[in-house]
């Protein structure tokens, strides 16, 4: 042999070696190890659970139903024990030791988990100022705390100390909700609000729910439940990129009272024509994102979308943790190895310089700014922000100056303990954005695939409604859910008036519930009548026959000049309940459940069996399979609340 086929000889020699412990791993006997974990409370399944089989330091996440697999090679008798150690936040650690595993079978083993205590005042529950909506201690760590066995403690003040494990602490943050009231049509026929398209809330409940808690009353927000789901409203005909649909119809839950819903449908763009993108990734990598359902879930998320990146398209990646850097310059879409490599690399320690991320992202998005395509900021982070710029006035203020540049926002919410959700969905609203609670890898890609020209391509902005009431027919109305989105009746004719954003392909609905004339109402009733002025119905408005006028407002993504949309809803459209569409019906179950879990005071016959009900009715075409995940949550928080 030659000296110069050596080296041939070598790699030849490498490659078969290679081949051959591959083809020995292939053929390695290995069994099957299925886990199904599941909340002591309640029994409901735990979704993203943290599966580690101790002797081969493999690991996995448990599915939606709380159940993962693991292939694990065994000894050459054909059988071998192995322990198993299962963590999530919230729970207690979990353990099962010494499962036996057969060559070639699978072996199921079932594991509860138990809540974390909630924080206790030596063996007493705290006062419930302490405690957050959710039971767990809210107020953030003292200056000064002291050791105990496995968990902190402070003085109280009162001789007796509280005790806190890190665990236990929960630290998210939600603003508080104020639910809309019923309205008298003769001193305010005038209802005002900007759209929303966020639908972080549903996931996060879900995320609750699927835990085998409650969520916080506050952590529900009715409009973000309703509009999570899509509907079946018509694409737009004209030259307005987004089509209106009325309907009028009996209320299931208040029978003397009616239900008005309106629904908004976005231009469907197919995804080859969309405009090209200029996407930066803000990336926070602090250390309350370690662990795989927070920074590892946010690269699995990044990984799809940059699946969908075409050539066209550009990406940039800043990251953030005590200070901010660009680890990714601008790169065409058609790089994908090293985008992805530059995700693939990314590792959480440290403290949270949010504000200065913030920054500089957008300022990566102005330098490659595409006059006739989609500037966006796409940020990934659980709103903990801790360094620099922290107080949400300040972030808002950031933002808002931001947008000017014509760069959108994007939020995406990972974790949990310390989710800071008030913070987010500010951001969002005051950034020309959309906001959505990334809880899986099925929620990603709902967002991020599936979804993908409505959140990130910008059809309209700035969209307003606003609806005149009738007096003849409408003694009162309450706008369902969009609390924090209501308007000054001036706001809807100026255009200097910041509103939400409507992305391709995105639907829209808004809901009122309305108390007809002559009805009898302990809401409305209760007032006094005015002593020196008093309210004349015309004959016009008699006549019409038109229970309200719904007016819109909105603006072309690049225009600072809105358009002005009219449309009338008459009261001979009133249908029935159960001949009303699936899209009304299915949105009233949602409000349903939504009323359920905040105890709204205007609930009226609500309960679980009436949600079911009416969700199995109205479920519809359902191909993604939403709508019966919905029906799955409704049954998991029945058994939840049979269980407190």
């Amino acid at each position: 042999m030659n000296r110069r086929s050596i080296p041939t000889a070598l790699a030849v020699l490498g490659v078969l070696l290679v081949a051959a412990f591959a083809l020995a791993d292939a053929l390695a006997p290995k069994a099957t190890l299925k886990v199904t974990v599941t909340s002591g409370r309640g029994g409901a399944p735990i979704q993203g659970a943290t599966i580690e089989v101790a002797q081969t330091k493999q690991k996995t996440t448990t599915n939606m139903s709380g159940i993962a697999s693991i292939n694990i090679e065994v000894e050459e008798t054909g059988s071998r024990t192995v322990d198993i150690v299962v963590t999530n936040p919230g729970f207690t650690k979990g353990e099962k030791k010494g499962i036996e595993l057969k060559a070639n079978q699978t072996t199921t083993v079932s594991l509860s988990m138990q809540p974390l205590p909630r924080a206790k005042k030596d063996g007493i529950s705290a006062e419930s100022g302490v405690l957050s909506s959710n039971g767990y201690a809210s107020k953030g760590m003292p200056s000064t705390m002291g050791m105990g066995y496995g968990k902190s403690y402070m003085p109280t003040g009162d001789g007796s100390n509280l005790y806190l494990s890190y665990d236990d602490l929960d630290q998210e943050a939600y603003s508080k909700i104020n639910e809309n009231e019923f309205k008298s049509v003769k001193e305010n026929a005038l209802s005002t609000f900007s759209i929303d398209v966020d639908n972080a809330s549903y996931s996060n409940v879900r995320r609750f729910i699927n835990q085998g808690s409650v969520p916080p009353k506050d952590a529900v927000r009715i409009e973000e439940m309703i509009n999570y789901f899509t509907y079946d409203y018509p694409q737009p005909k004209d030259e307005h990129p987004f089509a209106i649909t009325t309907e009028l119809a009996d209320c299931p839950w208040q029978k003397e009272h009616k239900l008005i819903h309106v629904g908004i449908k976005g231009k469907e763009i197919e995804t080859e024509n969309l405009p090209p993108s200029n996407i930066v990734f803000l990336i926070d990598v602090s250390g309350s994102m370690s662990g795989p359902n927070r920074l590892g879930l946010v690269q699995k998320s990044f990984r799809l979308l940059v699946d969908q990146m075409r050539k066209e398209d550009r990406v940039a990646i800043v990251v953030y943790a005590g200070a901010a850097g660009l680890v990714l310059p601008s790169t065409s879409g058609d790089n994908k190895d090293d985008i992805l490599a530059a995700i693939n690399n990314l590792n959480a320690g440290g403290s949270t310089a949010g504000g200065a991320g913030i920054q500089l992202a957008y300022k990566t998005a102005r330098e490659n700014f595409l006059k006739k395509g989609n500037n966006r900021v796409i940020l990934a982070t659980d709103g903990d922000f801790n360094v620099g710029v922290t107080s949400d006035g300040e972030l808002v203020r950031l933002i808002e100056a931001e947008r000017e540049s014509g760069v959108f926002l994007t939020v995406l919410g990972y974790g949990m303990g310390n989710y800071k959700d008030s913070k987010m969905e500010q951001l969002a609203d005051k950034g020309n954005g959309n906001y959505a609670y990334i809880d899986n890898i099925l929620e990603a890609e709902k967002q991020l695939v599936r979804q993908m020209g409505g959140t990130l391509h910008t059809i309209a902005k700035d969209v307003k409604i606003q609806v005149e009431f009738n007096p003849a027919f409408v003694k009162g109305y309450r706008l369902i859910g969009y609390e924090n989105r209501v308007l000054a009746k001036e706001d809807f004719n100026n255009d200097k008036k910041d509103a939400g954003e409507l992305g391709a392909g995105h639907t829209v609905t808004a809901l009122y519930e309305v108390i007809p004339a002559g009805v009898a109402n302990s809401h409305l009733d209760s007032v006094d009548g005015l002593k020196y002025q008093t309210a004349t119905i015309s004959d016009a408005a008699r006549a019409s026959g038109e229970l309200m006028t719904v007016k819109f407002r909105y603006k072309q993504p690049t225009d600072s000049v809105s358009k002005l949309i009219t449309m009338p809803v008459r009261n001979s459209d009133a249908k029935n309940f159960a001949s009303a569409s699936e899209n009304l019906r299915f949105a009233s179950s949602v409000i349903e459940f939504g009323m359920m879990l905040t105890g709204s005071k205007f609930k009226g016959t609500t309960n679980t069996k009436h949600v079911l009900e009416i969700a199995r009715n109205a479920k519809g075409r359902d191909d993604e399979g939403y709508r019966a995940e919905f029906i799955k949550l409704v049954e998991m928080y029945e058994l939840l609340d049979k269980a407190q």
